[in-house]
């Protein structure tokens, strides 16, 4: 468990030494991000590299978050990709649209997606250079580290000039503050690397 439903025990937030001890709450079980509490985003406590990451969230009509993963501290402003949540009905661009890696590649376009203030359940999959996104149990984007796939997306989206950005990394796993409501309950996370 990365998140054992009472405290934020192994979490701190982005470049800090602490956990915010406001904004993020406990209630219910679950983690809550209240709406512009101004908290920050929080990532975990240790480094992974080959991971199985499994987490359910909801968000109220109109929000939008994101779980960013082979995080670096070293890039304030583009710690690392981000697997998109968001009311759908905000986005006009597949690359933004839940389960996407956030403005670069698409999910597939039958996701099944639930409605917003339903749970969904997600999943993350890093082995090697494979990445793969799951939403509600089905496998929505697949890809490579390092691929032509990739450089060309990110040749055209807002991190083409971050160095570094989507290669392998031991790296956080990072939970975003958009401003917005947000979710989360049963983090859970298989490290690959030791297997």
């Amino acid at each position: 468990l990365l998140f054992n439903g009472k405290s934020l025990d192994g979490w701190r937030n982005f470049r800090k030494p602490d956990a915010p001890t406001r904004g993020w709450k406990i209630e219910n079980g679950g983690l809550k991000l209240e709406a512009k509490s101004g908290r920050g985003d929080i990532i975990t406590v240790d480094k992974f590299t080959d991971y199985d990451l499994h987490w359910e969230w909801k968000l109220p009509v109109r929000a939008n978050n994101g779980v960013k993963y082979l995080v670096s501290e070293d890039r304030p402003k583009t710690p690392g990709p981000e697997y998109q949540m968001i009311d759908d009905t905000l986005e006009t661009d597949a690359k933004n649209r839940t389960a996407a890696l956030y403005d670069i590649l698409p999910p597939a376009e039958n996701r099944p997606v639930k409605p917003m203030d339903e749970w969904n359940k997600s999943r993350i999959l890093i082995q090697g250079n494979q990445v793969e996104h799951w939403l509600n149990g089905k496998k929505v984007l697949a890809y490579e580290l390092g691929s032509a796939e990739l450089n060309a997306g990110i040749a055209k989206s807002k991190f083409k000039d971050i160095k570094g950005f989507g290669e392998k990394i031991p790296g956080h796993i990072l939970l975003t503050d958009h401003q917005d409501e947000a979710w989360y309950r049963n983090i859970k996370i298989r490290d690959l690397s030791k297997h």
